[in-house]
This record gives C-alpha cells, structure tokens and sequence, in this order.
C-alpha cells in the first residue's frame, strides 16, 4: 500500500523559512507527478507546486514564484518543498500529493491526484 507522509511543519515568525518533506513508502512515482497542496481554515485546497518526478518539470502557482522552492531526492524517496520568508498568509495544513503522468503538472486541481498524505502543520506569526 503507499502511503505520503509530510514533516517538517511547525510555527516560525514571520520571515522564517521551513523545509517540509513527504516520504513516500510502499511504492514508488517516479515519472509521475507529485505536488504540494495548501488549505487554511474556512478556504479550499490550492496547489503550491507540482513536479514530474525523475525529471526537472516543475509548476508553481502565481503566489508561491519566489519563495517556494519544490525538489527531490528519489534514492531517499522524498518530495521537499522549501519555504522562505514566510508571512502570516502562508499558515495553512500542507499536503503532499501523487498523480498520474501527466505531460505537465498541472496544480489548478486537487482531483489530478490520487494519493494524499495527512498533512504538516504550518503556522506563521508576526
């Protein structure tokens, strides 16, 4: 069975940064896409930002260009995102997701992917 699990949440000051990981077990994704997803309370589920795994494809959303920063390590089986100078917009439960191959990436839907971890906690104070 796979399974995501996201770490690396937690609560910074404004301007902080996180590195937030999702290790995968049970299988493998390698050139399909995973993505982070974000979701605060009262708001929908918004992609952050996707990549093709085995490869340098990768999609941010308008909101996340500049600060976020999507990689990988596929010997340690693990999707990252890196958040820098954080703001108190960002605090939100961050999920990592899994997809289907898809020539591009595409994060404007949460229904594109089929495999969700629990989700990491990020709070942002200022």
């Amino acid at each position: 069975e796979v399974e995501l699990w996201e770490s690396g949440g937690g609560s910074v000051q404004t301007g902080g940064s996180l590195r937030l990981s999702c290790v995968v077990s049970g299988g493998s994704f390698s050139g399909r896409c995973m993505a982070w997803f974000r979701q605060s309370a009262g708001k929908e589920r918004e992609g952050v930002a996707g990549t093709r795994i085995g490869d340098d494809h990768t999609t941010y959303a308008d909101s996340a260009k500049g600060r976020f920063a999507i990689s990988q390590d596929n010997a340690k089986n693990t999707l990252y995102l890196r958040i820098d100078d954080l703001e108190p917009g960002d605090s939100a439960m961050y999920y990592c997701a899994a997809g289907g191959w898809m020539n591009y990436c595409s994060i404007d839907r949460a229904g594109l992917y089929s495999y969700w971890g629990r989700g990491t906690q990020v709070t942002v104070s200022s």
